[in-house]
């Protein structure tokens, strides 16, 4: 029996955005019809980037544009450099050497030759895994670099290495001002956002969220606080754990860990491994690549914590505020935009603030209520995809290129 296959379109979110602005985005999309589009980054899922590109790939096919998403491919030493360039950005110590070096640029050098990507007319490329690719490919239309990185202290040395790269683009996005560094080409700053549509996000019955929660035995008697995640240092997993041991003095709750380990992330098991070790009744550490999950979590949790120690930008933030949860997030990065202190959710600087933020939200169920309404009209507003795919597809219309596609173009 066949069943009927479809993709979310930019109609379906009329009921969210309004028939005016599914209008004036169909407008721009049909005029960039003959265009052929690659985002290219380094996993299919675990992260925020890989996240944000599914629905989004999806999204702008839909929209008549041709989109493709390839994912680079390398052995673990090529992604535990990465992983520390990754680091680094975010403010991290390095200590990378020639041979390092020479890794990573040949790694990608391989994949550059296994992926045809001469005929696109825009290639976007994702973060610093892939970033060296452009040096490898005759341009037929812009290249952009997209950097989903918190940059508000890189390591300058590695900083330096890569401009050699960054500078051969046509443009560099990056998710927040603050994060705009000394570039030879212009900057841009796009917010990322979320697919309302998705498994992750949709809507969910009470007896879906009770059977997925029953699945896993995670208890339902006390308040839930969960923290959804990538096994990453950067978001502090051992930081909420001290906060839930904080909190739990003045009230009861359970915590649950949730997370995966991304395939570009060689930490991550190592990060996964230490917080098992901190599990005990109440605090439940899960590994699994569930989005029912995510979903019945976020929905069922008092408290939702997002205590990163840098973030360029919350999904997991925006995806909880979409649910009408409320969030205590770290004051730092992407968060800091997302969540409006006291208004849509809480911004936490230390474990001690952070646990008395759950403390008073398991009180005060008014005051939880009114931040979660107050949180899904700000991610209406500002963060679903479609806000997204306009920007991109203003981006591609801002080069003249788009108006010489068979043209000149390809003698650049």
């Amino acid at each position: 029996m066949s069943m009927e296959l479809k993709l979310n379109t930019v109609e379906d979110y009329e009921q969210y955005i309004g028939a005016e602005a599914v209008d004036r985005i169909m407008d721009k999309a049909r005029k960039l019809k003959d265009l052929h589009v690659a985002h290219i980054n380094s996993t299919y899922y675990g992260g925020g980037v890989a996240e944000l590109l599914s629905p989004l790939t999806l999204l702008m096919n839909s929209a008549g544009i041709r989109t493709g998403w390839r994912v680079i491919e390398g052995a673990p030493d090529f992604f535990s450099i990465t992983k520390k360039m990754h680091n680094a950005l975010q403010g991290g110590s390095i200590n990378l050497t020639e041979r390092k070096y020479r890794i990573y640029e040949q790694i990608i050098f391989e994949n550059a030759v296994r992926n045809h990507l001469d005929n696109h007319n825009f290639v976007i490329i994702h973060d610093p895994q892939p970033l060296p690719m452009v040096e490898h490919y005759k341009k037929r239309g812009p290249w952009v670099w997209r950097c989903h990185v918190d940059l508000t202290e890189p390591n300058r040395a590695l900083w330096n290495y890569l401009l050699l790269f960054i500078e051969q683009y046509d443009t560099a996005i990056f998710t927040l001002k603050e994060y705009r560094q000394n570039l030879s080409i212009p900057q841009l700053f796009f917010k990322p956002a979320i697919d309302p549509f998705s498994i992750k996000n949709r809507e969910m019955s009470e007896s879906d969220i009770q059977e997925r929660l029953d699945y896993y035995r995670i208890p339902t008697d006390l308040p839930i606080i969960t923290q959804i995640s990538r096994f990453d240092k950067w978001k502090d997993p051992m930081g909420v754990i001290e906060a839930f041991r904080i909190a739990r003095k003045d009230a009861e709750c359970t915590l649950v860990l949730l997370g995966n380990i991304a395939t570009d992330d060689p930490e991550g098991e190592q990060v996964y491994n230490s917080i098992l070790n901190e599990q005990e009744d109440r605090i439940i550490v899960i590994s699994r690549q569930d989005t029912s999950l995510v979903n019945a979590l976020q929905r069922r949790a008092a408290v939702v914590v997002q205590k990163s120690l840098r973030e360029g930008f919350g999904l997991t933030v925006t995806e909880a505020m979409w649910k009408g949860a409320a969030v205590v997030g770290g004051n730092v990065g992407g968060i800091r935009y997302q969540i409006g202190d006291g208004i849509d959710g809480f911004l936490v600087s230390s474990i001690r603030e952070c646990a008395e933020r759950i403390v008073q939200l398991i009180r005060d169920e008014p005051l939880r209520r009114r931040i979660g309404e107050h949180a899904r009209t700000k991610v209406k507003n500002n963060f679903l995809l479609t806000r997204s795919l306009e920007d991109y597809i203003d981006l591609f219309s801002s080069f003249e290129t788009i108006y010489c596609l068979r043209g000149t173009a390809g003698d650049r």
